[in-house]
């Protein structure tokens, strides 16, 4: 590991900003590790009182490569690498539902080391950048809860389960779609909504699909990628780490009540029901996953927030405590990029907070909003249109042009640098937000 406070490694000047990060996911990490490169002082609270390596897959677009990529020189996002799946020989293969025909086979663009992408396992892939953050000094507290958030003109922080005070200049609610600093920033609830779909996920090894001839072949040429599309249903597999290890995802109508849960235990016997008229090599495959291994994940969405940060619009508060990643904006799996926006919050906050100052927190945050909130917002909506797209194919037309079909990999989306950004556009906007707060008196 390079030393962390050369400014080879990027490393600014110290602020003297504590940031108190609530959530150790992808999001909080980020902007935790951001926070350390732009000088500030995080620390994280996170409920779990261990980490963990579990989860299925997860994917990066090359707009977080680009932030993982700026880590120790490079050397995290070759970690990444290593364990993630490699299609540049084999590509995405899209399937009809019914005969199983490819109909398209969607190459994968040359490799960007300055901006890589990354589909692998969420529990490791989250392992290395936990053990990152440990490395280059972020302080991260496990096993704690907390019980309330407060804010007043001079600072911000939690009160923790056991009565303990926590105190900083500004805390990040990176805690998750059940966020609990969503309720207090907005100062109501925002109750989740079923989206009309869920998903069965799994991720086992590939013993019994090597048993099989007819399914061995996905496992002993390398990392593969299919996806079956069908009527209001698609369903995505792939093997990785040289087809050692087999994932797949399912989505499809499901209007569950998700009042109580959304995460359940999934069966076999429904999954394959579902797909009895479709093309016999995706049930071939369903058979060979150990039950224990399937989750039934019912997915929720949210409409946009009105309000990131508190203090701002019509959120009550003081302006220091703000959300990020899926506590402000949750997406949905088809746009691949909801842990991805969530690293570009965390890059865009520490730009901020540098650029603005410890006596200008306030400014930062409406302005990490301001820049953040009409991308995000556009971003979400690919999830709706990728899964209509899919779910309401029209087969003549793709017959004439198979590349209407294939997963949109739109430069605006993916050419982003959050950072830069941020660099760029960061004096402008704090200057814009601090006017807005001295003519609101705030």
């Amino acid at each position: 590991m390079g030393d962390s406070s050369t400014t080879e490694n990027g490393v600014k000047p110290k602020t003297g900003i504590k940031v108190i990060i609530v959530g150790a996911g992808f999001g909080g990490l980020t902007a935790a590790i951001e926070c350390i490169r732009h000088g500030h002082t995080p620390v994280i609270y996170e409920s779990f009182p261990s980490l963990k390596v579990l989860g299925d897959i997860i994917t990066f677009g090359p707009n977080a490569g680009r932030i993982f990529a700026r880590w120790d020189n490079g050397s995290v996002a070759a970690k990444m690498r290593s364990i993630s799946i490699d299609l540049q020989s084999y590509g995405f293969n899209i399937h009809k539902w019914d005969t199983g025909e490819i109909v398209l086979n969607q190459k994968t663009p040359p490799p960007n080391p300055k901006a890589p992408m990354f589909n692998g396992h969420r529990g490791e892939l989250h392992e290395i950048v936990f053990n990152y953050a440990q490395e280059i000094g972020v302080e991260i507290l496990l096993g704690q809860r907390v019980d309330n958030y407060w804010e007043d003109e001079t600072g911000a922080g939690l009160v923790l389960a056991d009565g303990t005070k926590v105190h900083g200049d500004v805390v990040i609610g990176s805690d998750g779609v059940r966020s609990k600093a969503r309720t207090l920033v907005l100062g109501y609830e925002d109750k989740p909504k079923s989206s009309g779909y869920a998903v069965w996920r799994a991720w086992f090894s590939n013993k019994d699909m090597l048993a099989d001839r007819e399914t061995a072949h996905f496992c002993e040429s390398g990392d593969t990628f299919n996806g079956w599309i069908g009527p209001d249903v698609h369903f995505l597999f792939s093997t990785l780490k040289g087809g050692s290890d087999c994932c797949w995802v399912l989505t499809h109508r499901d209007e569950h009540d998700i009042d109580e849960s959304w995460s359940f235990p999934g069966k076999i016997a429904d999954v394959k029901k579902l797909l009895h008229t479709w093309d016999p090599m995706c049930t071939k495959i369903i058979s060979k996953t150990p039950e224990e291994k399937i989750v039934d994940w019912k997915l929720v969405y949210r409409d946009p927030l009105p309000n990131w940060v508190s203090g701002y619009g019509s959120a009550p508060g003081h302006g220091r405590i703000c959300l990020l990643g899926d506590a402000a904006h949750p997406f949905l799996p088809t746009s691949a990029q909801g842990a991805t926006q969530a690293l570009e919050d965390g890059a865009t906050i520490a730009v901020m907070l540098r650029k603005a100052g410890k006596e200008n927190v306030r400014g930062a945050l409406r302005a990490y909003q301001d820049i953040r909130y009409e991308r995000v917002k556009k971003v979400q909506k690919t999830g709706e249109t990728t899964r209509d797209m899919w779910h309401n194919t029209d087969w003549e037309k793709v017959k004439k042009n198979p590349e209407i079909i294939q997963f949109p990999r739109e430069d605006w989306v993916f050419g982003h640098d959050a950072e830069l950004h941020a660099e760029e556009m960061g004096d402008e906007l704090i200057a814009k937000a601090s006017e807005g707060l001295k003519a609101a008196k705030i």
